[in-house]
Parts: structure tokens; C-alpha cells; sequence
């Protein structure tokens, strides 16, 4: 018995597809590369390597102390940052934070307005929701493909893969966040005659932020993850060293470069979530002093009026005794 199966296959059209656009916009798209390439990944990372690195230890000490207001925890980072240098992976290090922070800064850049164009519009969002789920469902060396193809080996490949698979849950936490602000404290702002810019910045952002920081979280993380296949590509960094051991069989230098990386992740995350969380902890242990001056307030106002009517009824009294 035959099969049943219909031979299709869409595999030359889209080949035919990505080769005109690339041969109609190849050079509009190296262009921008050399731009990328030159006034931001290589000034950044050339930055970040001839940084002392006690500068970055104090500086992610401080970071630490001030995300979570524990001694402990930033000297305890401080500690596991100073081991990857003693594993000789400080430069690769640097060069691994360069690429994330670029890729993490062009997400929130991106994600963030959509995000709230996706919260401020159902036919928006009824768009993006299928663009995100394919996003995040497609392996990421598929597009890897196109993007080669595009740019070439090098850095400005690596970092827009890596935007393409950390920027869904930005957006989807972002319209979450505002959708999910009361209804009542809206209503209550649009009541005293609110423009929509600032309900938007003055009320839903504000409220919506443990949701975006939490987005802004799981960006840095995604894009973090992406090291190992950007380095597939051209890409310098820790991920280089994972590469190699696998290539080359060698478990160890795998392993201190994975060691590396999640250090790197866990020092990332617990900053970003400390000032998420810390600080909206922090205010909301303190007491608020609105209610104390309402009652301030009520309790002078009642005093006059006390006071007025006293001395009302002090004069009616001499009056009638006159």
C-alpha cells in the first residue's frame, strides 16, 4: 500500500526568499554591523577590559550591598568573581558581559514599548502573541541561518540571535503588568483628569514594575544563556572555552568555563532581583506618613472649628447678659 503522504517541500522557495532579500539588502545590513562594530561592542568591550578588575570588584560589591543590604552576600560575589580571574578568564569574562549587556540593552530598548503598545491594544497583542510563541519555540540555530547569511561570522550576529531569543518574555511580562493594575486605581486617575501619558508613566508603569523588572530578569538570563551558541558563530567570550572542550574533548576547560558562566548568572540575577524586590520590600516596611498627616490635618481643622465655635458661643453669651 502507498503512502499516504503528499511529497511537498517549501525548502527551495524559502532558499530563493532569503537569497534575494540577502543579495537586495546585503550591504545595508553590513553597514550597520561596521556601525555596531565600531562605536558600540568594540568601545564597550575594549572599556571593560582595560578596567582594573578591582574596580569591578568594588563596583559589584557595592551593587550587591545595595541590591540586598547584605555585608555577606557582596563579599561572597566578590569572592566568586575574583575565582574566575584566578582561573585565568578575566578578559573572556569582560568580553562574555559586553555581548549580554548589548543584547539585554537593545531587548529592554525593544521589548518594554512593545510591551505596552501589547497591553494598550488587543489587535496588537492578538499580532504579537503568535510572533512571540515562534520566537521562543524555534531553535535558535534555524535563524542562525539567515542571520549568517546576513552579517556574517562575527559579534553583531551573535548579539541579534540572542535578541531574537530573550526578548519574548520581556514583552509578555511587561503587558501582564499593566494589565493587571487596578482597575479602580485607574479609573480613580482618570477620574481627576489624567492624560494618557501620564496614567501610563505616573500610575501603570510604577505599579506594573515588580512584573517588567521580572521581565528585565529573564531577558538578562536568556541572553546569558546564548553565550555557547554565539561563540558557534564568531563570538568571543567564555563561551569560546565551553566550544573548545567539546570539540576537543577537554572536560576541564569546559568545566571551568561553565563554572565561569554560572557564577556570572547567579551574580547578574540576584542583583537585578534584589533591586526589583529590595527596594519595593524596603518602602513598604516603612511607615507611610500620609495618614498621619490626614489625621494632623483633620485633628487642626477640628480644633478651629471647635475653637471658632466656642468663642461664637462665648460672645452670644455676653451679648445676652449685656
Amino acid at each position: 500500500m502507498g503512502s499516504p503522504f503528499l511529497h511537498l517541500s517549501i525548502a527551495d522557495w524559502v532558499n530563493d526568499q532569503v537569497t534575494a532579500f540577502v543579495q537586495r539588502y546585503g550591504d545595508a545590513f553590513h553597514n550597520f554591523s561596521v556601525l555596531m562594530l565600531r562605536h558600540v561592542l568594540v568601545p564597550l568591550e575594549g572599556l571593560l577590559r582595560a578596567t582594573p578588575p578591582w574596580v569591578v570588584l568594588l563596583a559589584v560589591g557595592v551593587l550587591t550591598w545595595h541590591a540586598s543590604r547584605r555585608v555577606g552576600v557582596a563579599v561572597l560575589f566578590v569572592a566568586l568573581l575574583w575565582l574566575i580571574g584566578c582561573f585565568g578568564l578575566w578578559d573572556k569574562l569582560m568580553q562574555t558581559f559586553a555581548l549580554m549587556l548589548v543584547a539585554t540593552v537593545i531587548s529592554v530598548a525593544l521589548g518594554v514599548p512593545l510591551g505596552i503598545l501589547a497591553s494598550s491594544s488587543s489587535a496588537v497583542r492578538r499580532v504579537l502573541l503568535p510572533v512571540l510563541d515562534v520566537m521562543q519555540t524555534l531553535p535558535s540555530f534555524v535563524y542562525l541561518i539567515p542571520v549568517l547569511m546576513l552579517f556574517g561570522l562575527g559579534k553583531v550576529p551573535a548579539i541579534l540571535a540572542t535578541v531574537v531569543y530573550a526578548l519574548p518574555p520581556l514583552i509578555r511580562l511587561t503587558d501582564l503588568g499593566i494589565r493587571h493594575v487596578d482597575g479602580e486605581i485607574v479609573e480613580a486617575a482618570r477620574a481627576f483628569g489624567t492624560t494618557r501619558a501620564q496614567l501610563l508613566f505616573g500610575v501603570q508603569l510604577p505599579l506594573a514594575r515588580p512584573s517588567i523588572m521580572a521581565g528585565i530578569n529573564q531577558t538578562t538570563m536568556m541572553a546569558l544563556s546564548m553565550v555557547v551558541i554565539a561563540s558557534m558563530i564568531g563570538s568571543r567570550g567564555l563561551g569560546e572555552d565551553v566550544l573548545a572542550g567539546i570539540q576537543t574533548l577537554d572536560v576541564g576547560k569546559g568545566t571551568q568555563a561553565g563554572i565561569a558562566i554560572v557564577i556570572l548568572a547567579i551574580v547578574i540575577d540576584r542583583i537585578s532581583q534584589g533591586y526589583g524586590q529590595g527596594r519595593r520590600t524596603r518602602r513598604s516596611m516603612q511607615p507611610s506618613r500620609v495618614p498621619f498627616r490626614r489625621a494632623r490635618d483633620t485633628a487642626a481643622n477640628d480644633t478651629a472649628n471647635a475653637g471658632a465655635t466656642g468663642d461664637a458661643g462665648a460672645e452670644n453669651t455676653v451679648k445676652r447678659a449685656v
